[in-house]
């Protein structure tokens, strides 16, 4: 059974491993999608994650909110939704998919953005296509440089006196943006995030990645320092890229990567997962679980009932404190 853990100090205990919903309704589909669903909620699951943006890419025609709808239908189906903890995002809504799959337009300029209108429409966009009238978490998914953040919080303050969601977060923020949001929280009476959604796994970005949503050593510091946030990590498995050499030969996703450090951890995770007769993924994942401090919750995103079944295998395993120091140690 999926365990539980604080999220920050607000009291509410929440699964520690959530179930990312990106692709569900598009590259997964309904059926498979439901039970997905089924199964992460008999296994104790309560922690469901999405955005409004999910997903526009997978193919022609998806435009963004079909992961929403089809988790309303699964709500209308199940009666769940007073049962789990939902998360939904906003800021990345792109208007025009067909313009960024033709090249037409880059991604970075499509990004709907952190405006106070911007939040409140996009907010109410979701609770139509999830069919609630709350949710219990809304993170800015993408930081907005270009919106003053007390535009933005006061917005997001307004959602939670709405009652329209019961707390804020924030994703793909770097530390100095995070502590400026802090302190215009405290400032103003503001509510403050309490979590932190980042891309978080075993490996380390090189030095020179300038990915801001990969979590690193100093916003790990930070996060041990601050335990009123808790850190949500998401693509703790990189696409399956431990197990499959091409897998990362044509996954942007390790461009972050690229090293000696990270070559000599996956010939660690690849070694001890051998010896354990486990993939390398579900070693990382259990990994991830070890670490206590931060605190944090492992965000999987399953397409297929397999890959389901392959992460929440995870949880059976326990690794000794030499296995952890071995992990730990690896690295050029």
């Amino acid at each position: 059974m999926i365990d539980v853990i604080a999220l920050g100090r607000t009291g509410e205990q929440v699964s520690s491993v959530a179930l990312g919903c990106m692709l569900m309704g598009t590259a997964s589909g309904e059926d498979e999608s439901f039970e997905i669903l089924d199964r992460y909620h008999a296994a104790g699951g309560r922690f469901l994650d999405t955005a409004d943006c999910y997903a526009w890419w997978p193919r022609p025609g998806d435009t963004g909110g079909e992961s929403e709808r089809l988790l309303g239908r699964w709500f209308a189906r199940t009666g769940h939704r007073d049962e789990v903890f939902l998360a939904t995002k906003g800021s990345a809504w792109v208007s025009d998919p067909e313009a960024v799959r033709s090249g037409r337009a880059e991604l970075s300029e499509m990004f709907a953005g952190a405006g106070g209108d911007t939040l409140r429409h996009a907010l109410d966009g979701s609770l139509a296509r999830l069919g609630v009238d709350h949710v219990d978490l809304y993170y800015v998914h993408i930081d907005d440089l270009a919106t003053p953040l007390e535009e933005t919080l006061e917005a997001l303050a307004g959602l939670v006196a709405a009652g329209k969601t019961r707390y804020i977060g924030w994703s793909n923020v770097p530390t100095w943006r995070l502590e400026r949001i802090r302190g215009l929280c405290e400032r103003h009476g503001w509510p403050a995030p309490v979590a932190l959604q980042q891309e978080h796994s075993y490996l380390r970005k090189h030095p020179g990645a300038e990915k801001v949503g990969i979590l690193d050593e100093e916003q790990l510091r930070y996060l041990r320092a601050h335990d009123d946030l808790t850190l949500v990590a998401y693509s703790p498995i990189l696409k399956g890229g431990y197990d499959d050499p091409a897998k990362r030969a044509r996954a942007d996703i390790f461009d972050a990567y690229e090293g000696a450090d990270t070559e000599a951890r996956l010939a660690t995770v690849a070694k001890l997962a051998a010896e354990l007769g486990v993939s390398g993924g579900q070693l990382v994942l259990a990994w991830l679980r070890h670490q206590a401090d931060p605190r944090r919750v492992v965000l999987i995103g399953p397409r297929t009932v397999e890959h389901y079944e392959s992460a929440i295998a995870s949880l059976d395993l326990r690794l000794s404190p030499e296995i952890l120091a071995e992990l730990d140690a690896a690295g050029a």
